[in-house]
């Protein structure tokens, strides 16, 4: 797609959003699984419901551009998305609370990405004057930092600390 206008870049980026999404799902759900403390835990199952969430939002938005949210591939989530599970999944850890601080530090990866991606679409979508889209990206954005500041709590409130006394 050639993007000649801003409209263009801002259907392409719910499109690039929406797939970042989709892709950090499994390794959100399998970051869960393995996940030692329950509010870690609980608080990754509550991350993939805002994900899936913010997926029903941006389709909706494509939709009602007559666009198809699907058929784009985020490469920049792949990547983030294989770091995840490098770095929080398969490598070898000696202590339960320092896998729980690396997935803490994974998952916040992931959502610093859709932060910076919700913050842009909501600008583009300001500018354009398209209102309606500006107020449902904002809650998305909301939702998403609201998640990134319970990992920070959840990390500074005992988990890296466990950690740092293994």
């Amino acid at each position: 797609m050639t993007m000649n206008t801003l409209k263009d870049l801002y259907i392409d980026q719910l499109k690039d959003l929406y797939s970042a999404c989709k892709q950090s799902m499994s390794v959100v759900t399998e970051m869960g699984r393995v996940a030692q403390s329950r509010e870690l835990a609980e608080a990754l199952i509550a991350g993939n419901e805002g994900i899936s969430r913010g997926m029903e939002a941006l389709a909706s938005l494509c939709n009602e551009h007559g666009e198809d949210p699907t058929g784009e591939h985020c490469k920049g989530m792949e990547g983030l998305v294989t770091e995840a599970r490098k770095h929080a999944l398969q490598a070898d850890f000696g202590d339960d609370a320092v896998r729980d601080a690396a997935i803490i530090t994974q998952y916040q990866r992931l959502t610093h990405y859709a932060i910076a991606g919700y913050g842009c679409l909501r600008s583009f979508a300001n500018r354009l004057e398209l209102d309606g889209d500006g107020a449902v990206l904002q809650d998305c954005l909301e939702r998403t930092r609201d998640g990134d500041v319970h990992m920070t709590q959840l990390a500074e409130g005992g988990i890296n600390k466990a950690a740092a006394q293994a």
